[in-house]
């Protein structure tokens, strides 16, 4: 027996080795594997409250390292204005993003979150970021290469502050002046729209033409869309309102930037508040899952808007349980709330009683894996401090300046074609610039700008103040 006993202890360590290494290499967290091969092994590992986590998108001001790892929460997001602190640094923000993404780290699947953030003209929230103009002024343009060079900017300065994830664009068709959200529609008239979808590819980079139609394709900066469906045509221009149109009608005028932002790989792609002939979009199934999923065969995945399922009730949050019951039916795949626990436990009961069906979770939770997948995050989870020069730039604001030219509009020159106004006489001593904008920051930048309302003043952040009267010289 002695002779024997090398022999068989070799054996014996080989067989040990052999264990462990089956036991540390996992398919998901080879990026050699193909997509589909990650996404369905990783999801064979995961538990209930695991898929359910990644559903869940908090607020950066809750997304502590121990949250993070308790309910494995998927996403994180910066409300409007939502700062780590005032005129916070990119290394800071950077910092707090790491921070959280630690937290999500230490779990048992080590899956990363996902950091998101309202980047609608520029990445606005962010002291001394490149502050574009408001896409009502950028439609003006008709320029569609410009605004691929502005979602490029934008992505970088993103990227500067360790954030991955933008809310951008709004491809709202607005058909009414009064819906005081217009500023942030391209246009009135969706084909002018569907041309400034080519700030998808600026924002995610140039989608390969052998790519499948509907997948998520990011190489840059990851976005969504928003807001699915009809937001910019409610009654009387009302937010949040009832859109009243055909079906036709939906399609022929709301629809179309869709059909052109997941035709070039939009990532995600964000619910509206509004309803459509008096069925709340958060709940509507035969749009959500019906039409975009299945007929426009989207493969990223669908967000609420902020609190989006609670406003499926009126008031809001009145039956909480029927909320979340009717907006993952429908088929949103992440959830923006508020009290993360209450909706994480109402959805795991009624997925344990059969109210929500396990597939629907199933494929939630794929939807959000491909777009993490294949962003890469496994591999590199963490922010860097590499492009923290990127924020305001010189030729970011050099882009700014010219794209403020371009949205420039003159509606009339003077009384009549004999004695225009424009352009105005060289000798000219004296200029009369009036009015409350004529020497704020705050409302010439307008809302979406550090704060979700705006600010007054000239404090906010650091940028040029133009004043249109005196383009040609800024």
């Amino acid at each position: 027996m002695g002779r024997f006993s090398i022999p068989k202890l070799g054996i014996l360590l080989l067989c040990c080795l052999a264990a462990v290494s089956e036991a540390t290499y996992a398919k998901y967290k080879d990026p050699k594997q193909p997509v589909g091969v990650r996404i369905e092994d990783l999801m064979s590992r995961m538990t209930l409250a695991e898929k359910i986590g990644q559903m869940t998108q908090i607020e950066r001001s809750v997304a502590t390292p121990d949250v993070m790892k308790k309910y494995f929460i998927g996403s994180v997001l910066s409300g409007g204005g939502s700062v780590p602190a005032i005129k916070a640094t990119p290394e800071t923000r950077i910092k707090m993003v790491n921070t959280i993404q630690k937290g999500s780290l230490s779990t048992r699947l080590q899956i990363p979150m996902i950091y998101g953030i309202d980047a609608v003209h520029g990445h606005n929230n962010v002291y001394k970021a490149t502050i574009f103009p408001h896409n009502v002024g950028l439609g003006v343009t008709r320029d569609p290469q410009l605004i691929k060079k502005i979602g490029d900017a934008t992505a970088l300065e993103v990227r500067a502050t360790g954030i991955s994830y933008v809310f951008a664009p709004c491809t709202a068709v607005c058909r009414d002046p009064r819906w005081g959200r217009c500023y942030e529609s391209y246009s009135e008239d969706h084909k002018i729209v569907q041309l400034m979808t080519e700030i998808i590819p600026g924002l995610q980079g140039d989608i390969p033409g052998n790519c499948k139609k509907g997948v998520p394709f990011v190489s840059g900066e990851w976005q969504h869309t928003k807001h699915f469906l009809g937001d910019g045509g409610t009654t009387k221009g009302i937010n949040e309102n009832n859109t009243l149109i055909s079906l036709n009608g939906l399609l022929s005028i709301h629809m179309p930037a869709y059909l052109n932002s997941i035709r070039k790989g939009v990532a995600t792609i964000m619910v509206s508040y509004s309803s459509w002939n008096g069925k709340k979009m958060h709940a509507n199934r035969d749009l959500v899952t019906g039409f975009l999923k299945s007929k426009l065969k989207f493969r990223g995945f669908v967000i609420s808007d902020w609190l989006g399922i609670d406003k499926i009730t009126s008031p809001p949050h009145a039956n909480y349980s029927y909320s979340v019951e009717a907006g993952v039916g429908a088929g949103i795949d992440m959830i923006m709330v508020s009290n993360f626990t209450e909706f994480i436990d109402v959805l795991t009961y009624q997925v344990k009683h059969n109210i929500i069906p396990i597939s629907r979770i199933d494929d939630a939770v794929k939807r959000i894996l491909r777009v993490k997948v294949v962003m890469g995050f496994f591999e590199n989870p963490m922010a860097d401090y590499s492009l923290v020069n990127q924020l305001g730039s010189q030729e970011h604001r050099e882009l700014a300046r010219e794209a403020v030219r371009k949205t420039l509009v003159l509606l009339k020159n003077g009384e009549s074609a004999d004695k225009p106004l424009l352009p105005l006489p060289k000798k000219a001593t004296k200029i009369l610039v009036s009015g409350t904008h004529a020497d704020n920051l705050g409302y010439q930048c307008g809302g979406w700008t550090i704060t979700w309302q705006g600010l007054g003043g000239n404090d906010l952040t650091s940028a040029f103040k133009f004043c249109p009267a005196v383009a040609s010289k800024i």
